[in-house]
């Protein structure tokens, strides 16, 4: 179930703090879930990576340059969860 993100605060490295819309609060290093490659490369500056904000159209993080990181993907981090999967093998017959 998608929770917004709501706040973001950058920490050392490439971490960074949320909060999301139902209260739990975490902290995701974006380092370890994606490349700094495409369009999440100038994340790997420090400066560029500490521009993140909340776009709250979308509900999630993002950077200047339209990067963002989906927020079902960010709770399941902050949270310990298991991350979604959008695998449709995996849905049941006619669903």
């Amino acid at each position: 179930m998608l929770k917004d993100v709501t706040e973001v605060n950058p920490l050392d490295g490439y971490r960074l703090h949320l909060c999301f819309e139902d209260g739990v609060e975490g902290v995701v290093d974006v380092a370890e879930i994606v490349q700094f490659t495409g369009v999440f490369a100038p994340l790997e500056e420090r400066a560029y990576f500490a521009q993140v904000r909340v776009d709250s159209e979308i509900g999630t993080i993002c950077w200047p340059n339209g990067a963002d990181i989906d927020p079902d993907v960010l709770y399941a981090l902050a949270t310990g969860e298991p991350i979604p999967s959008f695998d449709q093998a995996s849905e049941p017959a006619g669903g």
